[in-house]
């Protein structure tokens, strides 16, 4: 087969195909071709191969970014983030089904509750690490087609199993483990898609990519209740299968779009070595550990949210609106998602550590709060005092994140083989995996609290105490006067 060069205007699929290099699908070091007669130069085309491996892709060359560059990018970003959508509702989708179980027949205790609702967390932290380096090895289109095909594997179970109150305890710990497939994609789909965007618009297209998964925890708790109950047919019981089934027809639409429409890029080699190394630089584990106070908190209070409302405030744990269920449990991650953006471009403007330093602050003084107007027993002051928790979460995650380029370029010494860039790349997928423990030991702290107390407030007077030590933390590393961290106002 050999590819056709044609104009850089609009085209269906935004490509641009020259012959045959003679190099093979990946080639790391794949030369454009040499332009025709009376042809365009190569920087206005694309070379993509077979397998729609792209071999000369160019984000830094302003007229090859302006032609077919660009175009490209958005339609990769566009599908990614629907991919990525998806695996992080899949990844909730225990969190909110839960609440259901015992109306079903399902004889489970609390401490039980809890891990269901902590087993993906665990699982989708750990699985980013191995999915950090799956670009690298398999091409971004070709993992994103396999890591959306993986999403069957909790879905189906779920539609096969949940109409059966005799399902072993175990057998759905298992499944609710593998809806931690879902959260692996994160780490796979921001290391896919920094590779297709310049510098400059790197940070944007990585707060887009990582805003709208996040979303996904939101759709999942306000969709599955309606589902469940919309289609329960007069039985007066859920109908929990549908939470997983609901969701199959959306995962293959957006497989099949990744295979039709995304790219690999053969430029897009992660060197494992590099990756590895940075496993040596403390501010790796530094920021690790904030981002377990923010991303782990948004993952693990989003986990935990429709339990927590429906064992504190059980009349508001669902309301009718047209004979299916509504729960205002989605609310925290929806604000938690939408403010993320905000907080990288706040920490662009007044410095990452300053705006992540605040938000710990105020989370301290929000958790605390929880505690001491509980015995008011007002459940929309809870919701609220719990909305403002998750609207920090977000603007703190993404003022966080933000920090990780700048720092990395301050700390790695010039004469680093391995450079500050090949580092920072690194560390975000491997700090989003240590963050996202947060997402388990959050649950599992306030089960220990319920189970050693019969309350939550020792665990919400451990969050107050933590966030403080977060702040703390974050404010001796990178903003303590004289160290070139806070001259360079990171």
């Amino acid at each position: 087969m050999t590819p056709q060069p044609y104009s850089t205007g609009p085209t269906t699929d935004a490509e641009h195909e020259l012959a045959d290099t003679g190099r093979s699908p990946g080639a790391p070091d794949a030369a454009p071709p040499r332009p025709t007669e009376g042809s365009t130069g190569p920087e206005d085309r694309l070379v993509v191969e077979r397998g729609r491996w792209i071999t000369n892709w160019q984000p830094e060359n302003v007229r090859f970014w302006e032609g077919p560059g660009r175009v490209t990018a958005r339609l990769n970003l566009i599908w990614s983030v629907f991919c990525e959508f998806l695996g992080f509702a899949v990844w909730q989708l225990w969190s909110v089904t839960v609440v259901f179980l015992p109306q079903v027949g399902f004889d489970l205790t609390t401490s039980q509750q809890f891990w269901l609702v902590s087993l993906p967390p665990l699982v989708g932290a750990t699985l980013r690490v191995p999915y950090s380096f799956t670009v690298a090895l398999f091409g971004g289109r070709n993992w994103t087609i396999v890591s959306g095909l993986l999403l069957l594997i909790p879905t189906t179970a779920m539609a096969f199993t949940l109409g059966n109150p005799e399902t072993p305890t175990w057998v759905l710990f298992a499944i609710a483990a593998t809806a931690g497939f879902g959260g692996g994609n994160f780490a796979s789909s921001m290391a896919n898609i920094t590779f297709f965007y310049p510098a400059k618009e790197k940070g944007a297209a990585l707060g887009v990519n990582a805003a709208g998964g996040n979303l996904g925890v939101a759709v999942a708790q306000f969709t599955v209740p309606i589902v469940v109950t919309a289609f329960a047919f007069g039985t007066f019981q859920p109908n929990l299968p549908m939470a997983g089934l609901f969701w199959i027809p959306f995962i293959l639409l957006a497989t099949w779009g990744a295979w039709k429409y995304m790219h690999n890029l053969s430029h897009a080699k992660n060197d494992i070595k590099g990756s590895l190394s940075t496993l040596k630089e403390k501010h790796m584990w530094v920021i690790a550990v904030i981002y377990i106070g923010t991303f782990g908190s948004f993952m693990g209070f989003g986990s935990v949210f429709p339990t927590l409302i429906n064992m504190t405030f059980p009349e508001f744990s669902s309301f009718q609106v047209l004979g299916a269920a509504l729960s205002l449990a989605f609310m925290g991650p929806l604000v938690g998602s939408l403010s993320r953006p905000y907080g990288g471009r706040l920490a662009d403007r007044i410095g990452g550590a300053r705006v992540t330093v605040v938000c710990f602050l105020i989370m301290a003084v929000v958790t605390a709060g929880v505690v001491l107007t509980l015995p008011m027993a007002s459940f929309w002051l809870y919701l609220l005092l719990f909305l403002m928790l998750f609207t920090l979460t977000g603007v703190a995650n993404g003022s966080s994140y933000r920090m990780i380029p700048l720092v990395f370029r301050l700390s790695v010494k010039p004469e680093d083989r391995v450079g500050h860039e090949r580092k920072a790349s690194a560390a975000l997928g491997l700090i989003g995996a240590v963050g996202g423990y947060g997402g388990f030991a959050i649950p599992q702290i306030l089960n220990f609290s319920h189970n050693a107390t019969g309350t939550f407030d020792v665990a919400f007077w451990c969050f107050a105490a933590a966030y403080i030590g977060f702040a703390f933390l974050t404010w001796a590393v990178y903003m303590r006067p004289g160290t070139i961290y806070a001259k360079a106002n990171v």
